[in-house]
Formats: C-alpha cells, sequence, structure tokens
C-alpha cells in the first residue's frame, strides 16, 4: 500500500530522529500500521533471523518521508538521489527499527543501493534537508513508500512548536 499522503494530518509525531550534526533532524510520524513490508517473505524472513518482532514502524521525514511500513529495503530511492538525502538507518545504528524514532544518525551511513545490512533495514531520509525536490526517489520506489513535498514544511514547523522530547531517557 502506497504512503498515506495525508499522513501529516492523520498521524501524530511518535519521534524525533536527529542528525549527528546537532543541528538537523527529522521527526517520526505515526501509528504506523503494517504495509507491504510485513508481507514480503525477505522482510519477514530476516525479522525472524533476528528475533526481532515485525511492528508497526510509522512515517520517517516531513518534507520528504519514507513509510517505514511499506518501506522492505528495495533501494532503488538510495541509488537514484543526487544529493545523498537518504542511507540505510541499520549501517549506522543496527537496532530495531522501532528504536530509531529517537536515535540519532551520522548522515554519513551507507548509501549504496546494495549496502543494507539485510532487509529489516529501512532507507532514511537523514539528510532531509538536502533535499533539491526531484522527484525521483518517488519515481522509482516500488512500494511508492515515499512522499516528497516541499509544502509539508508547515507541518514541520508546526511539530517543533508541539513535540516534547522526553529527555529523561
Amino acid at each position: 500500500m502506497p504512503i498515506n499522503q495525508d499522513f501529516p494530518k492523520d498521524y501524530q509525531v511518535i519521534g524525533k530522529h536527529k542528525h549527528a550534526d546537532g543541528q538537523h533532524y527529522h521527526y517520526v510520524w505515526g501509528p504506523g500500521k503494517l504495509s507491504d513490508a510485513a508481507e514480503n517473505e525477505n522482510v519477514i524472513d530476516n525479522y525472524a533471523a533476528r528475533n526481532e518482532e515485525l511492528v508497526p514502524l510509522g512515517v520517517h521525514g516531513t518534507m520528504v518521508a519514507v513509510d517505514w511500513d511499506s518501506c522492505f529495503a528495495e533501494g532503488a530511492c538510495i541509488e537514484v538521489c543526487p544529493t545523498k538525502v537518504y542511507q540505510w538507518y541499520r549501517t549506522d545504528n543496527d537496532i530495531p527499527a522501532i528504536q530509531a524514532a529517537n536515535a540519532t544518525s551520522s548522515g554519513n551511513g551507507n548509501d549504496d543501493r546494495e549496502g543494507r545490512v539485510d532487509y529489516t533495514d529501512k532507507s532514511d531520509p537523514i539528510r532531509e534537508q538536502d533535499c533539491i525536490w526531484c522527484m525521483a526517489c518517488v519515481a522509482v520506489c516500488p512500494p511508492q513508500a515515499i512522499k516528497v513535498e516541499q509544502s509539508n514544511l508547515e507541518y514541520h514547523e508546526k511539530a517543533n512548536q508541539d513535540f516534547k522530547e522526553d529527555t529523561s531517557l
């Protein structure tokens, strides 16, 4: 199933995935719901091999958004992006995807299409701020898990006002 085109209206912010530069980040929107990835045999097998539960993950990013419940680690977006917005999240933080919602990533991870750790890996828009709105990633994503929408900046700014990080962790 393609990404929910109205995710900023239909979901709420459930995390803030930070870039290690200390300035940039993207919000994680949820709750998610199991979708294409949960039906992909490679994904199912790799989650089982890791003894990780396949759970809803939500959408990473706002202006450049990837529905992690639909993403099954095909990697075309990573290969085609001229500004290297995406990376495989597990190349930087090999943690369960549900924990990435509030993780910090270097933004210098493996952006090679074939560089995924396994099919539990997800394309992460960690350098969302570098997007040039070319839409190449949207055009090549097999499960249609990506939405690039510059006007979603208003939702990002609203989240800046409303989202309260849990600093007790």
